[in-house]
């Protein structure tokens, strides 16, 4: 040990432990070793005995951005992970049994006058002239027609499916590339300092002790440092977010993937079916105060396509985020500092804002306006999410079980309220800038569960009525255009990544 005499607090950071691998060890990894990985020693510690909860196969958009910011090529990552591309995602059963939208990552139309194009549309759907709104989006056209390609200057919005465990593989070699270094082992104890409380090593299973300055919990659902060790507290969501259970696992593909995630909604929760090059990865999100775990895993297994390559495996999960994702020198990131469930395919995301957060507040000594700011940014974003998922359930009109019936009664937040009721009186979104999900996002969700606003900004009675169906005409020209010359989803990327054996 170093000597206990030096005031931990006021120690330079030059000795990063992050404890626990998986996909939130290993970007935390990967980052870290890149972007700082000469200043820095970096260890990270797992066990091959424990396992990671394994699922996290679909992605958003932002995921490029991270992979551009440590230089990962796209075809040497899709080829690795057996990568397909994700469009959107399919909402279905989810407004009303038998009932589909896709939440798609582009843009609708285009804004005029520095108001909304959703706007001219309800214009010109009161006038006569405008198709669906799905006909506007490049992104959710191409999705419903199966078809992709990389157009020019990032023409198209796309993030990915995934296998996460070979995702883990990938960084894994990546991040010992750049400098950081993997211990095998269990973690015996967590030791701290007597004075501060501090962290100050970790006590392995085999007697070795491993010191450092700056520690990051990716433990998972166990928070061994930010909550067994330093006591942070957790906030629970369940109030709004009643499913705590999931069962995942893994089928051959019967068909060519699709390029989007599907949600399906069940009696108690929801599926999802995440396509792979090689596998398709499935799951069960629902609440065992609804369904028993038995009912559930029947429910799943007879609804799957395809040969059980993995029997399921369960995860129990409590929504919500701890009271400090950074305490003392212990920064938490994924399971161990909040869970929103994986509806809108946020977990990686926001592990990797962690990420982004902590190496825009890198410490050179640890101090507490450094993490005040990181913990003020991680609550703003997780609260986004979190209003973001919980529309979905709020906007359902099913009321076909009892779990859909509790959650029609269900009081939302006052910030999720606020949003949908502006939209629905005057057709705006409100949004703050900086938050993960868009005005389109928004949009896209609220009118897939049934809200059309009942006015639209004045500026659109503005412009002449022959003048507005050539603007929505030449949107909706343009957009079935650039479909139309993409290939199918499948056969681009066999052509641009041909995947490797996993």
């Amino acid at each position: 040990m170093s000597n206990q005499t030096e005031d931990i607090r006021s120690r330079p950071v030059k000795r990063v432990v992050i404890a626990g691998g998986g996909t939130a060890g290993w970007m935390a990894a990967a980052a870290i070793s890149r972007v700082l990985g000469t200043a820095l020693d970096i260890t990270l510690v797992e066990s091959e005995e424990i396992g990671t909860v394994g699922v996290g196969e679909a992605t958003i958009p932002t995921l490029l951005s991270f992979h551009r910011m440590i230089g990962i090529g796209e075809q040497e990552y899709m080829a690795a992970v057996q990568g397909t591309v994700k469009l959107g995602i399919s909402f279905e059963n989810w407004l009303d049994v038998g009932h589909r939208y896709i939440h798609s990552f582009g843009f609708s139309g285009k804004d005029r006058a520095s108001t909304g194009f959703q706007h001219f549309w309800l214009r010109g759907r009161k006038e006569g002239m405008a198709s669906g709104y799905e006909d506007y989006c490049l992104e959710l056209k191409a999705a419903t027609e199966d078809r992709f390609a990389h157009l020019p200057n990032g023409g198209l919005n796309y993030a990915y499916h995934m296998d996460a465990s070979l995702y883990a593989k990938f960084l894994r070699q990546f991040s010992e590339r750049h400098g950081a270094r993997r211990v095998e082992g269990k973690i015996a104890d967590v030791l701290t300092d007597a004075e501060s409380g501090h962290i100050a090593a970790l006590k392995m299973e085999n007697g070795d002790t491993i010191e450092g300055d700056l520690f990051i919990d990716c433990t998972g659902f166990r928070a061994l440092l930010i909550g067994k060790t330093l006591g942070v507290g957790f906030t629970d969501w369940s109030h709004w977010l009643f499913n705590d259970s999931a069962l995942a696992t893994q089928t051959t593909a019967v068909r060519d993937a699709v390029p989007y995630t599907r949600a399906i909604a069940g009696t108690s929760g929801w599926q999802w079916r995440i396509p792979l090059q090689h596998r398709v990865g499935n799951g069960i999100v629902y609440s065992s105060r609804h369904v028993s775990d038995d009912e559930a895993r029947e429910e799943f297994l007879g609804s799957v396509e395809g040969e059980v390559i993995k029997q399921p495996w369960p995860i129990r999960f409590k929504p919500g985020q701890r009271q400090q994702c950074w305490a003392k020198n212990c920064v938490a990131l994924g399971l161990a500092g909040s869970f929103i469930e994986p509806l809108e395919s946020t977990t990686i995301h926001l592990i990797q804002r962690g990420i982004v957060h902590l190496l825009q507040n890198f410490p050179q000594v640890i101090t507490q306006p450094a993490i005040d700011e990181y913990n003020a940014r991680l609550d703003e974003e997780l609260q986004h999410v979190r209003d973001f998922v919980v529309m979905h359930y709020h906007l359902s009109d099913r009321r076909d079980s009892p779990y859909w019936r509790e959650i029609a009664e269900m009081e939302i937040p006052a910030t999720l309220r606020h949003r949908i009721e502006l939209f629905r009186e005057t057709g705006t979104v409100f949004h703050v800038p900086g938050e993960l999900f868009g005005e389109n996002s928004w949009i896209q969700v609220m009118m897939g569960q049934g809200i059309l606003p009942k006015r639209y900004h004045p500026t659109a009675d503005v412009i002449p009525k022959a003048d507005l169906a050539r603007f929505l005409d030449d949107i909706r020209s343009s957009v079935l255009s650039n479909v139309q010359r993409m290939p199918a989803h499948m056969d681009y990327l066999r052509s641009y990544c041909p995947a490797q054996k996993p």
